[in-house]
């Protein structure tokens, strides 16, 4: 009689991680992403980033700094004088939060994480409206929290509608935080001012936070120097967490910054978090991020302009591909569209990079919501290379 094959060992590292972690899915944009990298032949507009760099004189603040020696740990919460800026520049958009409501974070995503990590035990309700970035409900779950989806739905001509009804009935006494992204990546769909205020109302009387990632708000192409923001209807006292980050409107996503708009009375815990998680953000990127807010007024709406003009030359031209269903969105940097044989849009993706050099990234990276759908960056400031890939595009539809 044959002995039976042993199973297989496991680590012992793996036996012991939390299971949460262990079944945390890797990030499909990365998965296409390193299928064409290194290929020069590929037209790449799978991340969320411009082909921009940083402003020149952000650069030079930042070398200065380390010049001067400026290499040692900051205020947990930021360097006052950043602080004090950033309180400048959230007046001039949305008015004076008052004093004592910033924080600094090194990145946009360590204020999510931060915001989360201040909130939500485990076993609580989070209620986040997809699809979305993976990172945000990821951070509820990776603390335990039981996290419910709310999706948006596209109509006819492919733009994405919120159900308020809907989402306002998902939000109950339970729910400990609404999530919202909004400009949204990667749909693009944006909240009105009605739509904040109801739900500004509603979480009032459920006693439920909001955590409002508003890191699009300047990359905006509607009426207002900002998309609506929750800042612009909010008091001091509601429970209400806003998320920024300088990567976006400032051409920053390599340097790490971000900040928080907080209720006043929790900077103190904030600050404790901050020295758990990362201690401090680097001083010589706070300079960096001072830089860029001293010119904000000058170099934020050109940029503004730029990407409209990606926008208007990229989504026009999908949506004239016969059995694209695509709309041009109000906010954001992405074009969000559903392509002929993208059922399986991770295979879909892979399958533009290997024979027809066209880097996007799936739509099942943002959720089971956005499976069939692709995601293409337009921060381009090439309009030509955006039409070249729509020309790769219909060659892979064989249009």
């Amino acid at each position: 009689m044959l002995a039976q094959a042993a199973a297989p060992l496991k680590s012992p590292a793996l036996t012991t991680m939390r299971s949460t972690i262990a079944q945390l899915p890797g990030s499909k944009i990365r998965d296409v992403a390193n299928a064409g990298l290194g290929r020069p032949d590929v037209l790449a507009f799978w991340f969320g980033e411009s082909d921009e760099v940083t402003p020149a004189e952000v650069r030079q603040a930042a070398a200065e700094s380390l010049q001067r020696g400026e290499t040692f740990y900051s205020h947990n919460l930021g360097m006052p004088e950043l602080r004090e800026a950033l309180r400048a520049y959230t007046a001039g958009l949305h008015g004076d939060p008052g004093p004592d409501r910033i924080a600094v974070t090194s990145s946009g995503v360590t204020a999510l994480m931060t915001a989360m990590q201040l909130l939500v035990d485990a076993g609580d309700e989070v209620v986040v409206v997809v699809p979305v970035w993976p990172n945000l409900p990821a951070q509820p779950a990776i603390l335990g929290a039981n996290v419910v989806r709310v999706p948006l739905a596209p109509d006819a001509a492919g733009a994405w509608r919120l159900d308020l009804d809907r989402l306002l009935a998902a939000v109950t006494p339970a729910t400990r935080v609404l999530l919202l992204n909004a400009p949204n990546n990667p749909t693009g769909w944006a909240l009105s001012r009605t739509e904040q205020q109801a739900l500004l109302a509603h979480c009032r009387r459920t006693g439920t936070w909001i955590v409002a990632d508003e890191v699009y708000d300047r990359v905006w192409f509607g009426a207002g120097r900002a998309a609506p923001s929750f800042s612009d209807i909010s008091t001091p006292d509601d429970r209400l967490i806003v998320v920024h980050s300088f990567s976006k409107s400032f051409l920053m996503t390599g340097w790490r910054l971000g900040w928080l708009l907080l209720p006043a009375g929790h900077l103190d815990a904030v600050g404790k978090l901050i020295e758990f998680n990362s201690s401090c953000a680097p001083v010589f990127v706070q300079r960096g991020g001072l830089q860029a807010l001293a010119m904000a007024d000058d170099f934020v709406p050109p940029l503004v302009a730029r990407l409209r003009a990606g926008r208007d030359a990229l989504c026009p031209a999908l949506a004239a591909l016969p059995g694209v269903q695509s709309a041009t969105p109000d906010g954001g940097m992405y074009a969000w569209f559903r392509a002929p044989g993208a059922g399986d849009s991770l295979a879909f993706a892979k399958h533009l990079v290997a024979d027809h050099g066209l880097g996007l990234a799936p739509g099942a990276a943002f959720g089971p919501e956005g499976e069939g759908w692709l995601r293409w960056c337009f921060a381009s400031q090439d309009t030509a290379r955006l039409l070249a890939g729509v020309d790769r595009l219909k060659h892979a539809l064989r249009l």
